[in-house]
């Protein structure tokens, strides 16, 4: 299997005024190229504490762990190149339209305009976006907001893109069409890793 997340024996405690509590606990996993691995627990297991980890978010106790090729303590640089974050809250600017902030993330990352422009046509098609696309984000629905996050994850066409608990607060519907875009982005090559507390889609 050609890996693209590796961790072995992952450990993080954080300091309280009572000690310390332990958030996660020799975690190893392996994910491969082109999955899409579920990373499902309850509320408070560490879910989000290993995927911040692995976003070169948060530092690592003990252990190792690589994402697409690099070490995430060793080179996160080299890691951030290659990934794309969705975290629960999202990042959308919401006096701005989808379109500004597709194209605003796109040159953060550096991409020329043409480039960003193609590649933000490309996701509104894949992620159902374009009929309020030229809209303020203000305006959108739940569901509409959180495939806006996942465009905005994917605008640099990262190898692997993190999501955390992309589906909460949706309902059954909105929840299951998230699915089956997230599964058209596995489609197009990209390894998708999210935390869930969710049994089913």
């Amino acid at each position: 299997m050609d890996r693209v997340i590796t961790t072995r024996d992952l450990r993080k405690n954080f300091r309280t005024r009572k000690g310390s509590v332990e958030a996660v606990r020799g975690v190893s996993i392996d994910v491969g190229r082109g999955e899409i691995f579920g990373f499902l627990g309850p509320n408070g297991a560490g879910k989000t504490t290993t995927l911040r980890i692995l976003t070169t978010l948060l530092p690592i106790d003990s252990g190792e762990a690589k994402v697409a090729g690099f070490d995430v303590a060793r080179q996160p640089e080299q890691v951030r190149r290659r990934i794309g974050y969705v975290s629960q809250l999202g990042g959308a600017d919401e006096m701005a339209t989808g379109w500004e902030n597709l194209v605003l993330q796109g040159r953060l990352y550096g991409e020329d305009l043409d480039t960003v422009r193609r590649r933000a046509h490309e996701l509104a098609a894949v992620l159902d976006l374009t009929d309020f696309a030229d809209r303020k984000v203000l305006t959108y629905s739940g569901g509409q907001r959180r495939r806006l996050d996942v465009a905005l994850g994917v605008i640099h066409d990262p190898e692997v893109l993190f999501l955390d608990e992309p589906t909460t607060g949706l309902d059954p519907h909105n929840r299951a069409n998230l699915w089956d875009h997230i599964r058209a982005l596995r489609d197009r090559g990209t390894t998708v890793f999210l935390t869930t507390h969710y049994l089913k889609r």
